[in-house]
Formats: structure tokens, sequence, C-alpha cells
């Protein structure tokens, strides 16, 4: 099948599907005597289990780990369960960043007035420093790896 039929079996956009060719993610697909990308339906069950996985929020280079651990069938399941562990240990970490996002926003949003004045505790916070704050740059959490290793 072509690529587009590729995508709506997995549920993997065509875009998708040649990043994760492009990344090594998957197998680079077949290609017919035109020249198009030809997918097996092996490779639409690998494209199905990676949005799945996607769709828990692992990250690429987990999905990698997984995918290996799939294929191969001495695996021991205490792989996969240390990986899902870890994941759930960032899922944590995630909620309790975006919780104290919305504390913060709540508190600023509560002394702002909302009215026709200029003035606004919003807008002061994001242009102020405050004592002891940490301005280094933070890398984005589940932030998708350029390369696979």
């Amino acid at each position: 099948m072509n690529i587009g039929q590729a995508a709506k079996a997995s549920g993997v956009s065509a875009k998708m599907i040649r990043y994760y060719e492009q990344t090594g993610l998957i197998p680079k697909a077949g290609r017919t005597a035109s020249g198009y990308r030809d997918y097996s339906d092996t490779d639409v069950h690998m494209l199905r289990f990676i949005r799945r996985a996607r769709d828990l929020g692992f990250a690429v280079a987990e999905i990698n780990e997984l995918l290996g651990l799939w294929r191969d069938q001495s695996r021991q399941s205490s792989e996969v369960k240390r990986i899902a562990l870890g994941h759930i240990g960032a899922l944590h970490r995630r909620i309790a960043d975006l919780q104290e996002m919305a504390g913060t926003l709540t508190a600023l949003v509560d002394c702002c007035q909302g009215d026709h004045r200029p003035e606004c505790p919003i807008l002061h916070r994001l242009e102020t420093d405050e004592a002891g704050e940490d301005l280094s740059i933070r890398p984005r959490r589940g932030a998708v790896p350029r390369t696979i290793q």
C-alpha cells in the first residue's frame, strides 16, 4: 500500500511516517517500480504501535527502545516495565510543573482587575525578575530528539 493508505490504516500522518523513516525509528519502506513507497501490513502494525505509544506520551527515543523490546522475543518484561515506570515518573513531574504554572497564573489573574486601567500584574510578572529566580533555559520535557541512537 502507498503512504496515504498506510497513514489512513495506521492513524499516523504521511509526514510523520516519513519522519520516522528519516530518523530510523522504522525501516525505510520498499519502493514500487515507479519509486513510490510501498508499505506492508507488518509496517502498518508497527505504525499503530508507534501511534499508541505516542498517544501515551512516550518520546521517540523511548518508543525506539520499546520497539526493540517488542521485536525481541527473548526480552524480559522487566525492561518494558522499567521504561513504563520511568515514563510514569516523568508524567508525574510534568503534571506537578503544570499545576505549579496553573497556580501561578491563577494567583496573577486573581490580582488583575481586568478593567480599563493599564496596570496589569500578569504583564508585570512577565517583565520582572523575582529574587533568586532561575533564568537558565530549561529544555522542554518530552521534546523529540533529532536522531535515534
